[in-house]
């Protein structure tokens, strides 16, 4: 059973920097598509960033360039760098594999004053 534990959120200014990790339990990390979500109160779950086994990215367009998404297949941990934050960006973050069916982590807070 594959679990995933985020760690990193917290509470930043805006223009502040916060890095997120997401560490995968199990052993199909490293050939399982990673992604990021976050969930702002009374919004849906959005995409954020998503990294294929092969390492294409890709983002929304409310974080390019300021966010990155990267992946240590070695360590079964996949970072979030996020830079330039928002108060936008405020929101719970949740880690996703996909690999038939898909895992969500328990997420972690994200809080950004302005």
């Amino acid at each position: 059973q594959v679990q995933l534990v985020e760690s990193g959120g917290g509470l930043v200014q805006a223009g502040g920097s916060l890095r997120l990790s997401c560490a995968a339990s199990g052993g199909i990390f490293s050939i399982a598509t990673m992604g990021w979500y976050r969930q702002a109160p009374g919004k849906e779950r959005e995409l954020v960033a998503a990294i294929t086994k092969e390492g294409t990215s890709n983002y929304a367009d409310s974080v390019k360039g300021r966010f990155t998404i990267s992946r240590d297949n070695a360590k079964n941990t996949m970072y979030l760098q996020m830079n330039s934050l928002k108060p936008e960006d405020t929101a719970v973050y949740y880690c996703n594999l996909r690999f038939v069916g898909s895992i969500w982590g328990q997420g972690t807070q994200v809080t950004v004053s302005s």
